[in-house]
């Protein structure tokens, strides 16, 4: 799947326009920008203390723990953020990139067509839902063949799905 992530301060940013601390958040991208992700971590973290329900900052600090490779604690940070702002599409988009990296595409799609529900506009969430499309016609040709079917068609779909898969992953940042 195209990830999020190189789209992630455009969201910040967006999200951040709504939110009182636009400023802070700002602030706080850029320390982790710059490489200081330590202190852009306290940062984010004593912010969200004084404010729990502010979801740039949340939403922020889910991207950071993603960037960091922390997959399990962003991935709760992004379920907390569905939870509890269920209209923003972009924790929606970016919990749909973490699970589908992990092999969990059905909820992926769902995940994916709940964030187009809220933004029927939002291009990243259409791109990723293609991607994870694609993952299920593997999975379903796949398994199309280990009943026994090999034909040329099955495998000529096969041959294109793994090359959409692998041609999408090869655009990962």
């Amino acid at each position: 799947m195209q990830p999020l992530w190189r789209h992630v301060s455009t969201a910040i940013l967006a999200l951040a326009a709504i939110a009182p601390r636009a400023q802070e958040v700002r602030e706080i991208d850029k320390l982790f920008r710059s490489g200081d992700t330590a202190l852009a971590m306290q940062r984010v973290d004593k912010a969200i203390a004084a404010k729990p329900r502010d979801a740039a900052l949340r939403f922020q600090r889910a991207v950071m723990l993603t960037d960091l490779h922390r997959t399990g604690e962003a991935v709760a940070a992004l379920n907390a953020l569905v939870e509890d702002f269920p209209d923003l599409p972009e924790p929606y988009n970016n919990l749909a990139v973490l699970l589908a990296e992990q092999g969990r595409i059905d909820r992926a799609r769902e995940l994916l067509e709940a964030a187009l529900r809220y933004a029927p506009g939002y291009a990243v969430a259409h791109e990723n839902l293609g991607d994870v499309y694609i993952r299920l016609a593997q999975r379903e040709f796949e398994r199309a063949g280990a009943d026994g079917r090999n034909g040329a068609a099955l495998q000529r779909k096969l041959r294109l799905t793994r090359d959409l898969v692998a041609a999408s992953r090869a655009g990962n940042p």
